[in-house]
């Protein structure tokens, strides 16, 4: 704590609460570190806490708790409660010198957030009570939904009627604005209550237990909080309101698929991640072309009419990586939300990735060629097709021959280096055809809808046993060694999560595009310099304690036993070095 706060009490309550909610790993981290760093800041010393509101980061209801402690202070020590400021300001003085007290304004009641009895915010929130107050853990969507639907009367699946668009899940918006939920957890999302949202779900929780066939609840014009020590003890044990609805699920789940419980494999040691297998002919294979694949900007829906016409009618979207993908489908929209996943759609293990001659040399130069790999790489895609358009450039004999040149290093380097397919074609309608025979190739080795007997299996990793990004591919690796005629995949929805630009980055991760944005630094050259210096600030620290001619080579020279495509050069070294290793 700093000597020089000047109210050491106020600030150490503050830090009180920072560390409990570090401990609980709670939204609340970011409440009461921005009123921390504000208390300890200010210079001015308050006679009570409602005058700290003026600072950043300290509202009405942060003070308000700081209050309730200065008079539990005051009562064990003896002292007297510092007087209100607005009291102080109510008394005048009258011509005699007397201290007149005014009449105080009516203070206006401030009604706690109650939601509607069996609506959706209700739902939500009784669900997520079950699970343990001082835990990290959380509740998936589909998990949610399950928990909560038995205390909703409407649907969170579907719209209460033709006419609107929205379920009772889109109340869940209302709840992250209003701070009582908050949601983490990558690749799958997961939900749970905030300290702000514990206090609503103990009040519905006594309010239901006082009269539960009543149709309104008697504490929405009621100020005061019920006593802690009592709602805990009216408080279901974990797990308590779902337990009838998931028992239920189970016992559903397990009669259609019992004749594919023999095909689930075990983990591996000392893993805990268990592939169900897919049934053949739950699903068809569907071609997934990204909504800016287009001829111009005038006939944007020239692919995905003449692959219609090939009797190949692709789903239109926006797509994190690539150009094109398939997906499984499945028949039954609910298949996968009987395993606690969401949408109706699994990758299959081939994406393509459509570049136009010109394109992919402007690629080349700004950097994009390079990244894009990286990306393809890391999303654990194991059959990747670059499919390349041929493309007439201007007729000057020099320029032809410099192209001609990075495209055959690109090609080269692509199939060598990446171990990725390269396709050729002559125009767009040749790709168009190609990626209609690769879709009708995928329907026969999936046995998806065509009556052949498959030679692929397809196999769900679920996304809640998926800690990283990094676990995910560790998973595919080891589970690709065992079984290599089995695809192993996860769902549309977790993949775009997993490949996401705009999902949450490690430290490591944006180092590593930090050093790509360095013309030259490759994905390979990145990799490797960030394993001999782990962070950004160990690689500044390396540089600083160099002189200017020894900073040029400090990259060179610790990679200098590379092979050539790892191996950077001293002109680049000399580069990253004016880059990281310039003096502030």
């Amino acid at each position: 704590m700093s000597n020089t706060c000047a109210n050491p009490l106020l600030l150490g309550w503050i830090k009180e609460w920072l560390d409990q909610a570090r401990e609980r790993n709670s939204k609340g981290i970011i409440v009461y570190k921005k009123a921390y760093e504000s208390m300890k800041a200010c210079p001015l010393v308050f006679q009570h806490p409602s005058e700290a509101q003026q600072l950043n980061g300290l509202g009405p209801k942060l003070c308000d708790r700081l209050t309730e402690k200065l008079k539990e202070y005051c009562e064990e020590n003896g002292l007297p409660m510092p007087e209100h400021p607005h009291k102080s300001r109510n008394k005048r003085t009258s011509d005699e010198g007397i201290t007149e007290a005014q009449p105080a304004k009516k203070p206006r009641k401030v009604k706690p957030y109650v939601p509607t009895l069996r609506s959706g915010p209700y739902a939500i929130i009784l669900a997520l009570s079950t699970l343990d107050e001082h835990a990290t853990q959380g509740m998936t969507k589909a998990e949610l939904i399950e928990a909560a639907q038995s205390h909703c009367d409407s649907s969170f699946t579907a719209p209460s009627d033709s006419s609107k668009f929205h379920t009772a899940w889109a109340s869940m918006k209302t709840l992250l604005q209003k701070e009582l939920v908050y949601d983490h957890g990558r690749p799958l999302k997961k939900y749970a209550l905030t300290e702000e949202g514990w206090e609503v779900a103990k009040r519905i929780k006594v309010a239901v237990s006082s009269d539960p066939t009543q149709s309104t609840l008697p504490f929405r014009a009621e100020p005061t909080q019920p006593d802690a020590g009592n709602v805990t003890s009216d408080r279901a044990p974990r797990n308590a309101i779902p337990q009838v609805t998931r028992q239920a699920s189970i016992e559903t789940e397990k009669q259609p698929h019992q004749q594919y419980d023999r095909h689930v494999f075990d983990a591996a040691p000392g893993g805990t991640v268990t592939p169900i297998v897919i049934p053949p002919n739950s699903f068809t294979v569907q071609l997934v072309l990204d909504v800016r694949e287009v001829r111009s900007s005038r006939d944007r829906d020239y692919l995905a009419n003449e692959l219609s016409k090939k009797g190949v009618t692709p789903e239109v979207r926006a797509l994190e990586l690539g150009d094109v993908m398939w997906v499984a489908k499945f028949h039954d929209p609910t298949f996968l939300s009987r395993y606690g996943e969401e949408g109706d759609e699994m990758m299959l293990d081939w994406i393509v990735e459509r570049k136009r001659l010109d394109d992919l040399i402007g690629s080349m130069k700004d950097g994009r060629f390079h990244e894009q790999k990286f990306r393809l790489r890391r999303s654990g895609i194991k059959n990747v097709i670059y499919l390349i358009e041929e493309f007439t450039f201007s007729q000057d004999p020099a320029s032809t021959m410099k192209y001609d040149e990075m495209v055959v290093s690109a090609i080269t380097s692509t199939q060598v280096v990446n171990g990725y397919f390269v396709k050729r074609t002559k125009n767009l309608d040749d790709s168009i055809r190609y990626l209609a025979r690769m879709t009708n190739l995928l329907r026969k080795m999936y046995g998806a809808g065509s009556g052949a007997t498959p030679s692929h299996t397809l196999a769900l990793i679920p996304s809640r046993q998926l800690s990283s990004s990094e676990s995910y591919r560790d998973t595919l690796q080891r589970f690709r060694a065992g079984k290599p005629s089995t695809t192993f995949a996860v769902t549309f929805s977790t993949f775009s999560a997993l490949t996401s630009k705009s999902d949450v980055l490690t430290l490591r991760d944006i180092f590593l595009k930090m050093l790509m944005c360095i013309r030259g630094v490759t994905g390979e050259k990145a990799l490797e310099i960030q394993r001999r210096w782990q962070t950004p600030q160990a690689f500044v620290q390396a540089f600083e304690s160099l002189s200017e001619k020894e900073r040029e080579s400090l990259v060179s020279d610790q990679m200098q036993n590379l092979v050539t495509r790892k191996k950077v050069a001293k002109v680049l070294s000399k580069k990253i070095a004016e880059v990281w290793g310039e003096d502030g």
